[in-house]
């Protein structure tokens, strides 16, 4: 045991090693990751190390090698597990002996060796405990039997399924994992780190994030746990249905898919991958025997989740709910996928089904019947859809061609684009020509778009940079009052460059701001409309209005809309403190836009100095050999802090 650490980390003997590298054929290890098909007496594939649409990512069986000729990545199996899944040679060493059944022979590490130990692979560690902890609080505790295993029960989840997803529940002891884990001989700032456990430093209080909630582990594609997803029991509308891991340093929620550790065996052997929204939804899917699922969570797909399913099969199936208004707000994200060249199939499931009951509600086989009878493509669907809503007006029909234009618009394929013409000429009944004439026009102002972009680019001044924003870092009033300029300037234009002639709004200088410093708004709603506006802005489609957002068929969002457009008390004592009100003038929107913007970050730099500042004061004399680390940290805090000080001048001083 060194410090309060009492897991070890060990060597591999030599012999082990050998055993290990012997055993391990790369085309068997790579197919654990991506679709290799033969040529000749290599194999190719789709890199995952760089995005690439054209395979030429090549394996040698022969000589036991990689070799990516797109981006220059070579090496062997140990090597390609350990670039795949960010993990050091032993873990990849472990990684590949379990693939086949090797017995792994250690020696204990040195005090020294283990200090030296990367954390990421400590937050494993600390994740694969915590799903232990919740496995055992599920099945071994009154607690966990009577409330979660029941709860499991009554949704008709077999014992072999909460076992194959490694289903678990959190205590509603409020410090549970948090005690149980420091007992255990964790140190706590790992459980912080990942999420599982939250610090209060102001009253140096530490609680469960997920207390009282049945548990969903997040597995990586390797099979290791990087983040939960816990589901509440009660029915508080105060209360989140669902509470997932924040974002950390093995866990990126944009970057993996519910479910897709134990459905990418079955993906490639059915070459179809099929996307549904919920945990539930996938588990339920998987017990009536279809496993080629796996769920998005509740977010927008993201250009990394379509990558990660296109390692495996061109072809996706999404199943939507039996709700036709969430079926149109989650239509935008289809075009990301259709850019990658795959093929998108959907399937609509009766009014008041998910995939969850419905699949309840039907046998293996009729499951899987439904499936392949009921699936359009997504082209024809979206058509049919939204022709719903346009019958006898001319206007929201031509809206409607330009909607369905700007979909195939983005598919790389002349001649999957030219079919999709074709079938949307006899849906619509618009000529070929027209609709070809349409898809020149948006390419062509694609491409003058970006060209005009990048050149505004070189002149564009940005505010001044927030080095390495945590993600625990939260300003719920700045986040507001930055809102509060979106929605309500979003669609004006706050710039003009007379070089390039292009004029940038509200909305774009706020987005791009934002994005460049990896800002986020914490606040889930927020983060709702952010996302739509950015969607708008990266497809150069029309800035929604305020009254978009205001009529959102999100209720949530429209009721948060109408509460902000009309400042509340505590967003205008922020804004004036300087003398300035918040219902600025058009002409004075590029004074006062640049700064609420630099406001907001010199507020994410105060908070994450005062973290730092509280980390050194509370820092243990067992943990002084990090305080060079954090005092180098505020050292870089300070030293931006002034040099966006002299940059924005007293404005900021706040």
């Amino acid at each position: 045991m060194y410090g309060n650490i009492i897991f070890q980390f060990n060597m591999i003997d030599p012999v082990t090693t050998q055993k290990i590298h012997d055993a391990a054929k790369v085309v068997e290890v790579v197919e654990d990751f991506i679709t290799l098909k033969k040529r000749g007496a290599n194999f190719l594939g789709l890199c995952p190390f760089h995005n690439e649409k054209t395979p030429s990512f090549t394996v040698s069986p022969a000589k036991g090698i990689f070799k990516c000729f797109g981006c220059g990545e070579s090496g062997n199996s140990v090597g390609f597990v350990m670039k795949h899944e960010k993990i050091s040679y032993p873990e990849a060493l472990k990684y590949i002996a379990k693939k086949y059944n090797i017995e792994v022979v250690e020696k204990e590490r040195t005090p020294e060796e283990i200090i030296q130990q990367k954390e990421r692979e400590s937050l494993f560690i600390v994740s694969e405990y915590a799903k232990n902890f919740f496995q055992k609080s599920l099945h071994n505790t009154d607690e966990g039997k009577t409330i979660a295993l029941s709860y499991f029960r009554e949704r008709g989840f077999r014992d072999d399924i909460i076992k194959k997803f490694e289903l678990g529940w959190s205590p509603k002891k409020r410090d549970a994992i948090s005690e149980a884990g420091v007992k255990a001989g964790y140190k706590s700032q790992f459980f912080e780190k990942v999420g599982l456990v939250i610090y209060k430093q102001e009253t140096n209080y530490r609680f469960d994030r997920f207390a009282g909630r049945v548990m969903f582990p997040i597995h990586s594609l390797a099979g290791k746990v990087i983040g939960f997803g816990g589901r509440t029991l009660v029915t508080d509308k105060k209360i989140a249905k669902y509470l997932n891991s924040p974002e950390s340093e093995i866990y990126h929620k944009s970057n993996i898919l519910y479910g897709i550790y134990q459905a990418k065996s079955d993906i490639v052997k059915k070459d179809k991958c099929i996307m549904v929204e919920g945990y539930t939804d996938v588990i339920s899917m998987h017990q009536n025997g279809v496993e080629n699922v796996v769920a998005s969570s509740g977010t927008s797909l993201t250009q990394n989740q379509i990558q990660l399913v296109k390692r495996f099969t061109k072809n996706l199936t999404i199943i939507y709910d039996g709700d036709s208004a969430g079926i149109k707000a989650s239509l935008r994200g289809i075009d990301l996928v259709l850019a990658e060249e795959m093929i998108v199939r959907v399937v609509p499931l009766p009014d008041g089904e998910d995939p969850d009951s419905f699949s309840r509600k039907l046998g293996s086989s009729e499951l899987e019947k439904y499936i392949s009878e009921h699936e359009i493509d997504f082209i024809k669907f979206k058509t049919d859809l939204l022709l719903e809503d346009v019958a006898g007006d001319p206007v929201k029909r031509a809206q409607l061609v330009t909607n369905i234009v700007g979909s195939i618009s983005v598919i790389p394929s002349t001649i999957l684009r030219a079919e999709y013409i074709k079938e949307t000429s006899k849906i619509l009944d618009v000529k070929e020509e027209t609709l070809y004439s349409e898809i020149r026009k948006i390419l062509s102002n694609r491409v003058v778009y970006k060209n005009k972009q990048q050149e505004h680019n070189k002149h564009k001044v940005n505010t001044p940079p927030v080095p390495d924003v945590s993600s625990n870092i939260f300003s719920e009033p700045y986040e507001r009052l930055v809102l509060y300029f979106l929605l309500n300037h979003g669609e004006k234009d706050l710039f003009h460059d007379d070089e390039t002639g292009i004029n940038q709004t509200v909305a774009q200088y706020i987005i791009s701001e934002l994005k460049n410093d990896n800002l986020e708004f914490k606040n889930l709603l927020y983060s709702k409309i952010f996302s739509e506006y950015d969607y708008c802005i990266e497809n150069q489609l029309e800035t929604p209005d305020i009254n978009y957002f205001l009529n959102h068929k999100n209720p949530q969002i429209s009721s948060l809309t109408a509460n902000i457009v009309a400042p509340d008390t505590e967003l205008s004592k922020i804004w004036k403190k300087r003398g300035a009100t918040v219902e600025m003038p058009d002409d004075r929107l590029h004074e006062s836009v640049p700064e609420v913007v630099v406001r907001f970050k010199f507020k994410i730099l105060e908070l994450m100095i005062e973290e730092v500042d509280k980390e050194i004061m509370n820092l243990k004399p067992e943990n002084y050999d990090s305080l060079k680390e954090l005092l180098d940290k505020k050292m870089m805090l300070d030293n931006h802090k002034i040099l966006m000080t002299k940059e924005v001048g007293e404005r900021v001083m706040i």
